[in-house]
């Protein structure tokens, strides 16, 4: 219904989300837009680096408050009316200010406890939706097999298996409570010499035996229902634009029907470290 009737700019905004608000006048977003990650603090860097700046500041009512206005105007001034998600990180808690710091991913893989985790999971998920937030850019499934790669401590570690059990643990709460997570970041985003988001040349066989089975188990078990593209390529393929891995596998072959966003620039970065 929508699509024959959205102009050009409406669908561009529609594959657009970024960190802010409407401080900066509301007519810049009459076409409408994705989502935002609510603005609370300073305003500095760009890409990744802004959008973790952009987090906190502010209590759970204000910042629930504040995305209820923002919303109030997307569906009611704008010309669709197409809502907005409100989207922010939550690896191991909600990253703003009064929610609670968990463990790092690591260290709640260390305690190979799945009860343990979807009981955190719940937690964060609660003060996730508590505060209007709908999407999180949340779990990393990255296998982590280079202590060199700066993530390692983001991951559930070296093993599919344990991986694959921590993630789901992790995902069920929030999709239960209506929250998108969206497991990142696909695929494999370690190059050689434990580089982050340099080129990968894996072949098939250990795609499928290590780094597909956590992604796969979450879509089709846990229904996360989006998921990140990573800024490498992948046997010469950007993973952003990359049919075999995300149309004939993530979609066709392991029936995803959820949305894929790319990791912040990651369409751009891509052809950096092509």
């Amino acid at each position: 219904d929508l699509l024959p009737r959205m102009t050009l700019e409406e669908k561009f905004w529609q594959l657009f989300m970024i960190p802010g608000d409407l401080s900066d006048g509301k007519e810049k977003y009459k076409h409408g837009i994705f989502g935002f990650q609510v603005a609370t603090k300073g305003k500095s860097g760009s890409g990744a680096e802004q959008l973790l700046d952009y987090s906190g500041g502010g209590t759970a009512t204000e910042t629930a408050e504040l995305i209820n206005t923002i919303q109030k105007y997307f569906v009611e001034e704008t010309r669709l009316g197409i809502p907005i998600i409100a989207f922010d990180e939550a690896l191991h808690g909600l990253v703003r200010d009064g929610a609670t710091a968990f463990p790092q991913s690591i260290g709640l893989a260390a305690t190979w406890d799945t009860l343990l985790m979807g009981e955190v999971a719940h937690a964060i998920a609660m003060e996730t939706k508590t505060r209007g937030i709908r999407q999180i850019l949340s779990p990393v499934l990255n296998i982590a097999r280079d202590v060199r790669w700066g993530r390692t401590e983001e991951t559930y570690g070296e093993d599919p298996f344990l991986t694959t059990q921590m993630a789901l643990s992790f995902i069920t709460p929030f999709e239960q409570l209506g929250i998108v997570t969206t497991p990142k970041h696909f695929i494999a985003n370690v190059g050689d010499g434990g580089r982050d988001s340099y080129p990968i040349h894996f072949n098939e066989r250990l795609m499928e035996e290590i780094y597909f089975p956590a992604f796969k188990a979450c879509f089709q078990k846990a229904n996360a229902w989006s998921v990140m593209t990573s800024y490498n390529s992948l046997d010469g393929r950007q993973c952003t634009a990359n049919d075999w891995l995300l149309n004939q596998k993530l979609k066709q072959e392991w029936g995803f029907d959820g949305f894929v966003i790319s990791d912040a620039g990651a369409t751009g970065g891509a052809n950096v470290l092509y």
